[in-house]
């Protein structure tokens, strides 16, 4: 039997980061202004906007240089768990010879203290900006594909922005996105449904 792939996006599919990530912008945010900003503060939409754009809207003037200050520190002070039933999932993919992997925009240096050991341990390939272009570029998902021997109509990726729908259309890939995610991809890359 050919071997299967399921890629995956770790923040908001893999780990409920949305909690940590509004509490370490709040936290920047505080930093950098010297006034308190809490998770309540932040604008709306503030998870699907780029970090400086948010920090901009909370009067950071220099969001760059205050996310390379204060950024890593204050993730780690409010670090993300995996959502219930993930560990289980793999686990159970793993049990029948699925090779796991992500594909995220974190940093690669900060994986270590960012995702839980015990996912860590159930993936085969993790691809980070520092390996290959962001999302939507197919390039991540193609290096993973090349790292663990799968080809892609044999390989499955869950994300939850429009960026991973996006993201393999050069390849016959196919993709789910969790129920409320608010996204679909575009129909020519459009799967038929499964039914589990």
């Amino acid at each position: 039997m050919t071997r299967q792939a399921a890629l995956f996006d770790l923040d908001g599919v893999l780990l409920d980061s949305g909690p940590a990530v509004r509490t370490a912008l709040a936290s920047v945010a505080t930093c950098a202004t010297g006034h308190r900003t809490t998770p309540a503060d932040l604008p709306p939409g503030a998870l699907r906007r780029p970090r400086a754009e948010v920090l901009t809207l909370l009067g950071v003037s220099d969001p760059d240089d205050a996310c390379s200050r204060w950024w890593d520190g204050a993730l780690a002070a409010a670090l993300p768990t995996a959502f219930a039933g993930v560990l289980t999932g793999l686990l159970a993919l793993r049990d029948v010879n699925v090779a796991l992997g992500v594909i995220t925009l974190q940093d690669r240096d900060r994986l270590p203290w960012y995702v839980p050991p015990a996912l860590t341990d159930l993936l085969d390939v993790v691809i980070t900006r520092q390996d290959a272009p962001a999302k939507p570029a197919p390039d991540g998902l193609h290096a993973a594909l090349i790292r663990v021997g799968v080809r892609p109509e044999q390989a499955v990726f869950v994300g939850d922005s429009p960026g991973d729908m996006s993201a393999p259309a050069p390849l016959v890939f196919s993709h789910w996105a969790p129920p409320g995610a608010g996204t679909r991809p575009p129909p020519s890359i459009r799967p038929e449904p499964v039914t589990c």
